[in-house]
């Protein structure tokens, strides 16, 4: 059973930093396609940023220069660092493999 559990979510700044961590397992960790996806207050749920096995990386244009995303496959663990946090940036954020989709980690950025 694929099993996927977002924490490091919560309350920070603007211009704050948070770093989101996934643990995975139930799957061969090391040669999956992995995302981060988010959903706003509202909203639909819309990719933040994904992850070759090999470690290519890609990011929606609102993440891209503020978000890192990295793997561990030693670990199956999957990060999302999270910098220069804007109150846009508000929302629940899942990671994923291919359908599944854990249980997500509130981010809420206020001031």
């Amino acid at each position: 059973e694929v099993q996927l559990q977002a924490s490091g979510g919560g309350l920070v700044q603007p211009g704050g930093s948070l770093r989101l961590s996934c643990a995975a397992s139930g799957f061969t960790f090391s040669s999956s396609f992995m995302t981060w996806l988010r959903q706003p207050p509202g909203e639909e749920i819309e990719l933040v940023a994904s992850i070759r096995p090999e470690g290519n990386t890609n990011y929606a244009d609102s993440a891209k220069g503020r978000f890192v995303i990295s793997r561990d496959n030693a670990k199956n663990m999957l990060y999302l660092q999270m910098n220069s946090l804007k109150p846009e940036d508000t929302a629940v954020y899942y990671c994923s493999r291919s359908s599944a989709r854990g249980q997500g980690t509130q981010v809420t950025v206020s001031s």
